[in-house]
């Protein structure tokens, strides 16, 4: 063979027609038995994180006349001559009682089995050994942040790679609480409601490191729904301030009524602030004709609410909210039924 040293050239003819590679092919994938206790079988597993380095170690005594690595059916090393091309497989022992190399910055391709094949003056011996490798999780898809109306159906993806393969679970995050709300890498929300929205936080574990944790975002629109609307007392001449706060995604607009007239920031001496889900309506200097009956409308592209608020001057009886007025009324109602009822 031209261009292979003449050392190289008889160990390849000593591997490709000697007793130790006949063995080897004989029982494939099945190590030789030989039932002689002095040589210890290789390991059986040998498990490395991902860019780390595996050292396959094979033990040997002073009866073992050739030695060789071999992946599959791939030598690496014989004796102290490299066969394989790989700069990452080195040669770390060659000794009387141990034969042992390294797999520097190991990945997914290095996983597999490795035999250890020793000739000695009798016969030829075998051990296998598997290279498991195994890789962080990591998140490789996921759902980009969605917007949904209340009462849709979302679904959320989150798509993670390791080894082994790991274990994804679901979190939702609403305003200060959150809680364990799925356990597979689709998410089905079935007619979302308004407290569905928030984070999401997706995670995927295994034991090999920390978890990788990826997070979504879920808006769900609803239409606005008044949740403050007070009535207020105001001395002629003095300021008066009329509040109404609307809760609604997206924030809702709003619009302040007297009778069927709409107010207008900065006539009649009002005026009309908007911030976030309150608006607050002020009258400078409230005279006997800003007494009365107001209503607050907030609206969205959802839809619309509406409430009415009362600007009352001093010496009259009014509740301070409406929704009060409106409790009030029920009860009041059902107690003049019972009281009808119990006359029969």
């Amino acid at each position: 063979m031209r261009g292979v040293p003449a050392q190289i050239y008889r160990t390849l003819l000593f591997w490709l027609t000697g007793p130790a590679l006949i063995a080897l092919l004989s029982v494939p994938g099945v190590p030789v038995r030989s039932g002689d206790a002095g040589f210890s079988k290789a390991m059986d597993n040998v498990t490395v994180r991902q860019g780390e380095s595996a050292i396959l170690r094979c033990a040997v005594d002073n009866r073992v006349t050739r030695v060789a690595w071999l992946n599959r059916s791939t030598i690496l090393y014989t004796s102290n001559d490299k066969w394989s091309i790989d700069p990452r497989v080195v040669l770390i022992a060659n000794t009387k009682t141990q034969y042992s190399i390294k797999i520097q910055n190991v990945d997914i391709f290095d996983e597999g089995p490795y035999t250890c094949s020793i000739q000695t003056d009798n016969h030829p011996k075998t051990s296998r050994v598997h290279l498991i490798v195994q890789v962080p999780p990591r998140i490789w898809n996921i759902s980009s942040d969605v917007t949904v109306n209340e009462g849709s159906t979302v679904i959320l993806r989150c798509l993670a790679s390791g080894r082994p393969e790991p274990a994804v679970t679901w979190k939702h995050y609403y305003e200060k609480s959150h809680g364990f709300v799925g356990d597979d890498e689709y998410l089905e929300i079935a007619g979302i409601t308004r407290e569905q929205s928030g984070l999401y936080e997706c995670s995927a574990a295994n034991e090999v490191s920390m978890p990788d944790v990826r997070r979504v975002r879920v808006t769900v629109n609803y239409p606005p729904y008044i949740s403050d609307a007070r009535n207020t007392g105001a001395t002629v001449g003095q300021k008066g301030i009329l509040r109404c706060s609307a809760l609604a995604v997206p924030l809702a607009e709003f619009q302040w009524y007297k009778d069927d007239t709409r107010l207008s920031n900065g006539l009649g001496g009002v005026r009309i602030e908007n911030k976030d889900h309150m608006s607050i309506l002020t009258f400078f200097n409230v005279s006997e004709k800003d007494y009365g009956n107001y209503t607050c409308v907030a609206s969205n592209k959802l839809g619309n609410s509406n409430a009415s608020v009362i600007l009352f001057g001093p010496g009259a009886v009014h509740n301070t909210s409406s929704s009060t007025s409106a409790a009030l009324a029920i009860i009041c109602l059902w107690c003049s039924i019972l009281y009808s009822l119990s006359k029969f």
